[in-house]
Order: structure tokens, then C-alpha cells, then sequence
């Protein structure tokens, strides 16, 4: 018999076993490396299992090896016979010679097999068809906003998740949750947004979005239609100051000065959703001043506040519906009515549609039946010739009005556009207006400027605006209806909620 490389302690099951399972593992870390190096776009956590996941049972089964061996030896030292030695394999013997070189073919081939099923089944579980699709009445509401947002080519994973071991698993952890939750059917309806765990936007969406390279401003014509018996049209046209985030690019009093490097801007919030803050304070980081803001009406324990959780405000804290944007049915109807979707000429259609957009169906195939029949029949008892004389434009207003319904509501998980705040702009929800109220003051009696022209300059607007009305210092803001200066003393979304 040959002479062993190993003293006659190592030759246990044990030890076998753990050099057995370290050996495929280390395998499979091999041929997964070189599949990263090789492919030019390898997934972002394809090393998590190389480096994070494979190891684990790497170092169990290096641990096995001297385990055995100890236990080896005490059994010898007690006078015990040695453990049986059933994994004996003699290669100067040609059949166990043979039946080695089989066994040792057969199981590379497997080990390959079995790393690359992992890595495929890795990438599927990254992929946006599992992340939308596999509970599908579950998540239908976000797949499906994601998949008009501008976003619709960004990976799920690259944004809820990111780059990074600890992430990853953090939201594996999470996932196995949701998971349960589903199978249980005990998931809330609407599925909460994970404000407090929610990975800071520096780490996600500034990978793509460079804030302190946002510099000037930016047009934007936005289109209206008044709720009168014509659809009256009205355009305000603004330039929207998105500058900011770096002095050297331009004037740094722009949007993105919320989020430049030199200015440090926290907050406490009252409520989950962060639509409520009391408390704002600014850090000049190159002088050190800092400047607190007090709502005037501050909840009675003020020092309880201040000791609470302060938030660094980033991109999320505006962008935050960047892929799941459900629209209200002012905006739907609005942008029918631009693109010829939903025509002008049919009388009282903006507030029609809106008011059948608003109803609460127990279905989606409720509302596509419900829709279209409400809206005949609001012409024929209202219109009785429009009805009869516009009856292919009342249906195609009732098909667009179903097509956006299944894009924008989803009654199985009580979602729609109410169901989350939207903090961009400040018409149909709070948005700037949490902060910019006119009502957060320093101790010095400074106040966080409500001014219109803060954010935009309004350029021009009204039902038919003519280049003469262009201002390029801003306009005073016209309300379409005459309400006086009601809509300086109160904020938008308290008439512009739609509910």
C-alpha cells in the first residue's frame, strides 16, 4: 500500500466530507470569477456570491477538516478503533483507477452545471420580470407605472438596491418578508413606501443624476383646460431654475441648491410619509452658520422634536416617485385633451371624464365597462345632439379614458393617485409647500420664501398668450378663475387634490 501525504487522522468521513464540500465551493468561486472577468457586463452582484455567499460554506468545510482530525485522534487516544475507512481509494488499482477518473469527471461536470444554474438563477432574480411579474396582482400597480416612467430602462435592482454586500443583503432580508407576506396574503393594500429604508440617493440615483452638474434653467409649457362647458384652454409657460448644485456652473440659488455639497439641509418629519416638518435646518458647510426654521405652528413639544430623527434632505425628498408615478385625473385628462386623445369640442368633457376617473370601481374590468356606458349616457341625457352627432368621439374619449385608467388605478391594491403623496411641484399635494409655506421662520425672523418665482420664472400665461406678455423677470402668477387672492393666503392642493 502507497505511503500517505496526510498522517492517518485526515483519512475520516468528517474530514473528507469538509475538504469535499471546500473543494466545490472553491470551484465554483473560480468559474463564477472568471464568468465576471470575461463578460464585459457581468451584473453588479455577481460577485456577492463569489465573494459573500460562497465562502461561508468554503470556510465550514475547511473548518471540517481539522475538526475530523481532532476527533480523529481522541478516538485513537482512547483507545478506540479508527473510524472506517470507506473512502480508501488505491490508484495503482486500474478498476479504482478507472472508476475514480469517472467519478471525478462526473462530478466537474455537475459542479459547472450547478455554478451556472446559480448564476442564472442570480440574474433572474434580479431581473425587472421577476421583481414586477412574480407576484403579479401584488406589484402589478408598480410594474406597471414603471414601465411608463422614465425609468422603464433602469433595473428594479439598480435603484431599490444598488451596488454593495451590505444592501444586497439587507434586501434579501426584506425580501424573504415580502415573500411570506404574499403567501399569507397578510401585505397591506397599498403597499407602503420604505421611507426609513430607503439606501440614500448619493448611492443610487446620483451613480446616474449629477446634481452639482445642473446648471441655468429650463422651459416648460404646461397645458390646462378650465372646467367650463368649451374646455377653455390655459398655458402657463415657466423656466424652471434646476442650477444650483455648483457655484462654478452658474448662479447657486436654483433648485439643486437643496442638495449642493455646501449646504447641509435636515429636517424632522412628523409623520411617515414626511409631509409634515416642523423643523428645517440649514449649515452653511464653508462658514459653519446654521440657521434653524420653526413652523409658526409647531407641535407643543418642541424639544421632543428637535431631539428626534433629523433627515438629510437628497434627491428623494423631491424625486420621490421617480418610477411609480400614478396620475391624478386632472393631469390625465389634461394631456388627452393636448394630445387629441379626448376632443375639445365634446361640452363639459374635462370635468366628465374627471368625475368618472374619480369613482371608485371594485375592478379595473368594472371601470373599462363603466366608463365608456357613463359617458354615453351623460351625453345622451345632458347633449342629446352631441350624443347623436359626436357619438365616435364620446367613444374614443371613453376607450382613452379606460386606457389610462389601467395605467393609473388598480382597485385590488387600493391604489391610485392619492395613495401616495407626490412631493414634485405643489398642485395636487403638499410638495415644496411642506417647507415653502411662507410659515417656517428663524429666530431672526427670516422666513422660507412662498414666492412663486423662487423656483420658476413664469414667462407667460392665459388662454391664448402671445410672445408680448413674455417677461423674462417673471410674471405675477394669474389664477385661471377669478378667486381674488385666495390662492395666496391657502395652498393648491387644498382645491387640486381631486378628491
Amino acid at each position: 500500500m502507497k505511503k500517505r501525504k496526510l498522517p492517518d487522522i485526515f483519512y475520516n468521513p468528517i474530514s473528507i466530507v469538509g475538504a469535499a464540500l471546500a473543494s466545490a465551493c472553491l470551484l465554483t468561486i473560480l468559474f463564477l470569477t472568471a464568468v465576471e472577468l470575461w463578460q464585459e457586463n457581468a451584473p453588479a452582484y455577481i460577485g456577492i456570491i463569489s465573494y459573500v455567499a460562497l465562502p461561508v460554506p468554503l470556510l465550514l468545510g475547511l473548518l471540517m477538516i481539522p475538526v475530523g482530525a481532532i476527533r480523529e485522534r481522541r478516538r485513537l487516544r482512547a483507545g478506540r478503533p479508527a473510524s472506517k475507512k470507506v473512502f480508501t481509494i488505491d490508484l495503482g488499482v486500474p478498476h479504482q483507477r478507472s472508476a475514480f477518473t469517472l467519478f471525478a469527471g462526473v462530478t466537474a461536470v455537475v459542479l459547472l452545471f450547478t455554478a451556472y444554474g446559480s448564476y442564472r438563477a442570480f440574474e433572474w432574480t434580479e431581473s425587472v420580470p421577476f421583481c414586477g411579474a412574480t407576484c403579479h396582482d401584488v406589484m402589478e400597480p408598480e410594474y406597471t407605472a414603471y414601465q411608463n416612467s422614465p425609468h422603464a430602462r433602469v433595473k428594479c435592482v439598480d435603484c431599490h438596491v444598488g451596488a454593495g454586500a451590505g444592501w444586497y443583503v439587507r434586501s434579501k432580508l426584506s425580501g424573504a418578508y415580502q415573500v411570506y407576506a404574499v403567501l399569507a396574503n397578510v401585505h397591506p393594500r397599498p403597499i407602503p413606501t420604505p421611507i426609513k429604508n430607503l439606501r440614500p440617493a448619493r448611492e443610487t440615483c446620483e451613480q446616474c443624476h449629477w446634481p452639482s452638474h445642473f446648471a441655468g434653467e429650463k422651459k416648460y409649457v404646461n397645458t390646462y383646460y378650465k372646467s367650463d362647458e368649451a374646455n377653455t384652454r390655459w398655458i402657463v409657460a415657466l423656466l424652471m431654475k434646476i442650477g444650483g448644485g455648483n457655484e462654478e456652473r452658474g448662479p447657486a440659488n436654483g433648485i439643486h441648491w437643496h442638495v449642493n455639497p455646501d449646504n447641509e439641509v435636515t429636517f424632522v418629519a412628523v409623520d411617515s410619509l414626511r409631509q409634515s416638518i416642523p423643523l428645517v435646518r440649514v449649515k452653511d458647510q464653508r462658514t459653519g452658520t446654521v440657521t434653524e426654521y420653526v413652523a409658526e405652528e409647531m407641535p407643543a413639544d418642541t424639544a421632543g422634536l428637535r431631539k428626534g430623527n433629523w433627515s438629510r434632505m437628497d434627491c428623494m425628498d423631491c424625486h420621490n416617485r421617480p418610477s411609480h408615478i400614478y396620475l391624478p385625473p386632472a393631469r390625465i385628462v389634461d394631456r388627452s385633451l393636448t394630445r387629441g386623445q379626448i376632443s375639445v369640442s365634446l361640452p363639459h368633457v374635462r370635468e366628465t371624464a374627471m368625475d368618472l376617473l374619480k369613482r371608485n370601481y371594485s375592478t379595473v374590468e368594472g371601470a373599462a365597462d363603466s366608463i365608456p356606458r357613463l359617458l354615453h349616457e351623460y351625453y345622451e341625457r345632458e347633449y342629446p345632439q352631441v350624443a347623436a352627432t359626436e357619438g365616435a368621439r364620446i367613444t374614443a374619449a371613453g376607450q382613452e379614458l379606460v386606457t389610462q385608467y389601467r395605467k393609473n388605478f388598480f382597485p385590488l391594491m387600493n391604489v391610485r393617485w392619492s395613495a401616495y403623496p407626490s412631493n414634485i411641484g405643489h398642485m395636487t399635494d403638499l410638495g415644496c409647500f411642506r417647507c415653502h409655506d411662507g410659515k417656517h421662520v428663524s429666530a431672526a425672523g427670516k422666513r422660507i420664501s412662498k414666492d412663486c418665482n423662487s423656483c420658476h420664472t413664469i414667462l407667460y400665461q392665459g388662454t391664448n398668450p402671445v410672445p408680448q406678455t413674455l417677461a423674462v423677470a417673471g410674471l405675477p402668477f394669474q389664477h385661471p378663475e377669478d378667486i381674488g387672492d385666495v390662492w395666496q393666503e391657502t395652498n393648491c392642493v387644498e382645491c387640486h387634490s381631486g378628491l
